[in-house]
C-alpha cells in the first residue's frame, strides 16, 4: 500500500500559501509622491500563484458608495477550497476611493482587491531601502515630505495618483499640529496645484481643509 497523504483543511492551506508567497517588491516612484507605489498586478501575481498552488481560489464582490467628490469601493473576497466546495474564508473591510470619472470605479476596485490579497496572505512588501520586505532601519527619523517633480509633456500620472489617494490621505491625517500641516502644504505645492489634476486637487484640498478645521477646533474650549 502506498503512503496516504493527509488532507489539509482550508486554514492549513491558507497558512501554507502565506508561507510560500514570499514578498512583493514595490514599483518606481510616481512624480509628486514620496513613496514607491505597490502595484496591483504584482500583488495579484504573487498572491494568485501561491493560492492556486495550494488549491485555493478567490472570488471578489464589490460595493460602491458614491460621494460628492469621489467614489468609495469596498471589496469582499471569499477564498474557496477547490477540494471542498463548502469550505471558504472571507476577507472583509478592504476599501479604497477613486475619482468621479471613467477610471474611478476601476481604480477603487483594483486598490481594494490589492489589499484584500495582502490581508489574506500577510504579504511582505517593500524595497531593500524602503519600508517592508528586506527593509533596513533608518539611521534617524525622516520628515514627511513629498518632493515635487513636474511630469514632462502634457501627460501626467493620473491613474497612479488616483490609486495612491488613500496613502496621501493617511499622510495628511497623521499630522497632529496645525503649523506642521501648513508647513506640509507649503513644502508640497504640486499636490495642491489644480493644473496637474483638477479632481486630485479637489480631493486633497478637501482632505486638507477638513483636517485643518479639526486641528483648529482642538484648541477651542467650550
Amino acid at each position: 500500500m502506498g503512503v496516504r497523504r493527509m488532507k489539509l483543511n482550508i486554514y492549513q492551506k491558507l497558512h501554507k500559501a502565506a508561507c510560500e508567497a514570499g514578498g512583493v517588491a514595490k514599483g518606481k516612484k510616481v512624480p509628486g509622491m514620496h513613496f514607491n507605489p505597490l502595484q496591483h498586478d504584482e500583488v495579484q501575481k504573487v498572491a494568485m500563484e501561491s493560492l492556486l498552488n495550494n488549491g485555493l481560489y478567490p472570488i471578489c464582490t464589490y460595493t460602491n458608495y458614491v460621494k460628492e467628490t469621489f467614489i468609495m469601493v469596498t471589496c469582499s473576497m471569499r477564498i474557496h477550497d477547490i477540494e471542498d466546495p463548502t469550505s471558504h474564508v472571507d476577507i472583509e473591510g478592504c476599501s479604497a476611493m477613486g475619482n468621479l470619472d471613467k477610471f474611478g470605479t476601476g481604480n477603487g476596485m483594483s486598490y481594494a482587491k490589492k489589499y484584500a490579497f495582502l490581508n489574506a496572505l500577510n504579504l511582505k512588501t517593500g524595497l531593500d531601502n524602503d519600508d517592508g520586505y528586506k527593509a533596513k532601519p533608518f539611521e534617524q527619523p525622516q520628515p514627511k515630505k513629498i518632493p515635487q517633480q513636474k511630469p514632462s509633456g502634457t501627460a501626467h500620472a493620473n491613474v497612479d495618483m488616483d490609486i495612491d489617494m488613500n496613502q496621501v490621505r493617511d499622510v495628511i491625517k497623521s499630522i497632529n499640529d496645525i503649523y506642521a500641516l501648513r508647513k506640509f502644504r507649503k513644502e508640497n505645492p504640486g499636490l495642491f496645484d489644480p493644473n496637474n489634476n483638477v479632481r486630485v486637487y479637489r480631493q486633497i484640498t478637501d482632505l486638507y481643509e477638513t483636517h485643518e478645521t479639526q486641528l483648529n477646533q482642538q484648541g477651542v474650549t467650550q
